[in-house]
């Protein structure tokens, strides 16, 4: 039968820029193996696979597959989707709708143009030995170009584990060759052989707070536009390291840019007796084709 499709570009309000995302619409019957396939074959970093709601109150159920796995969370299929069934729905300039993902529900406030959601996870941060030479070796760096002043490696959980590492400057951030190959090298620490989520806090942009880059060749990622969920992930990292105070803040992070696939991703921290009560992750997203799947 065929199924309606669509392709945003998610964190930026350009098309042709950001991250690219499939969104497939009329996704009943399809099962694991099918949509893990129809995901190889839009070759994105992900496709969302959008269903009816266990709880009718509820936008939509979403499932989320990159090309080599499904994910129980991910922010620009989640800015993405959220802005594609706003403008489907002929929702207004502001709007609340709640989707059902692997990791919980996610709700959302958007527009045809953006979205902000709560992470559904507040981020958990495991301090960790890292071996600063295989790293630059694996990075294409030297041990120099690896570390910030008071910030440290850290794997960081908001629902998608990943590793997080500080780079010293954006010119070692830029020149970043990845050795995946030295990833399954058994001294590698845990996690470190599915993803890497690196940043530098000198940015090309002034309005930027920090550039990253997030590489998961495991996942058939060889290197990612722009990583929601590893952002809601480094909300932990930025409260161990750089200890806001308490209040609301905002952090500008730029991704995608090493890849001419420039994307801006929102984070929005509240901070209450030095401890984080909820964060959220904001974007504008733009649809760029539509079409059928005849599966």
């Amino acid at each position: 039968m065929p199924r309606h499709y669509f392709t945003l570009d998610v964190f930026t309000d350009k098309a042709l820029s950001g991250n690219p995302l499939a969104v497939v619409l009329d996704s009943e019957g399809l099962d694991d193996e099918m949509m893990q396939r129809i995901a190889g074959e839009f070759n994105l970093s992900e496709t969302v696979f959008v269903m009816p709601p266990a709880d009718k109150t509820n936008r939509a159920k979403i499932r989320i597959f990159t090309p080599g796995r499904e994910l129980p969370f991910a922010g620009h299929p989640t800015v993405g989707t959220a802005v594609l069934l706003a403008h489907l729905g002929g929702l207004g300039e502001e709007a609340e709708l709640v989707l059902e993902e692997n990791v919980g529900l996610v709700p959302c406030m958007v527009s045809e143009s953006s979205a902000n959601f709560s992470i559904p996870k507040l981020p958990t941060r495991i301090q960790a030995d890292l071996d600063v030479v295989l790293m630059a070796q694996v990075l294409g760096l030297q041990p120099d170009d690896i570390g910030i002043d008071g910030h440290s490696y850290a794997p960081c959980d908001a629902g998608v584990p990943f590793p997080t590492l500080p780079i010293a400057s954006l010119k070692a951030l830029q020149s970043i060759k990845l050795n995946s190959g030295l990833l399954t090298q058994h001294n590698v620490p845990r996690g470190l052989e599915d993803e890497i989520f690196v940043y530098s806090k000198e940015t090309l942009s002034p309005e930027a707070d920090y550039q990253v880059r997030m590489f998961a060749p495991a996942m058939g990622i060889p290197e990612d536009p722009a990583t929601g969920s590893a952002v809601a992930g480094f909300a932990g990292q930025i409260m161990a390291c750089d200890k806001p105070a308490d209040g609301h803040h905002t952090f500008i992070i730029d991704q995608g840019i090493e890849m001419g696939r420039a994307s801006r991703i929102e984070l929005g921290m509240e901070v209450i007796n030095g401890e984080l009560k909820s964060a959220t992750i904001s974007g504008s997203a733009v649809i760029v084709s539509e079409g059928q799947l005849h599966i």
